[in-house]
């Protein structure tokens, strides 16, 4: 498994190292392996998580609050998805998989919540715009 520093981590992923290792403090991120002199050594798991985060900021603009849910529920998809993996048993199959059915309706929810909150400002914009264009129409010339 190849190992990264974290500078090579910020530059990947288009974040600070200061935010990287914030990510790692309130638990959005899981702590990296350290090296016999106690640099972190992140791997692509790391990564793959942060690019998770930066796209709920970015796309979504979660919160952090919003992020830690988020990663959350990903991080139990995950562990659900090994558990489902792991087994032959039909009924334990079945178990994993109403769970992770519920988790990822949790983040549907999450996600659908963020929707019809940038659908209501969209509204909110599209009327001033609408009025601008009103305003303009009736100017006198």
């Amino acid at each position: 498994m190849e190992n990264y520093k974290i500078d090579d981590v910020a530059k990947e992923c288009g974040l600070t190292k200061r935010t990287i290792r914030y990510y790692e403090e309130i638990g959005l991120l899981f702590a990296p392996d350290r090296s016999d002199g106690g640099t972190r050594l992140y791997s692509r798991a790391h990564i793959d998580q942060l690019k998770q985060i930066t796209n709920a900021r970015e796309v979504l603009g979660f919160s952090l609050q919003e992020m830690q849910d988020y990663v959350s529920a990903s991080n139990k998809i995950a562990e659900r998805h090994q558990g489902y993996l792991q087994t032959e048993d039909r009924d334990q199959k079945r178990k994993e998989l109403l769970e992770l059915e519920s988790i990822v309706a949790h983040q549907l929810q999450i996600i659908d919540q963020k929707l019809a909150k940038i659908a209501e400002v969209r509204q909110m914009t599209e009327v001033r715009y609408q009025r601008v264009q009103e305003a303009l129409k009736n100017l006198p010339e």
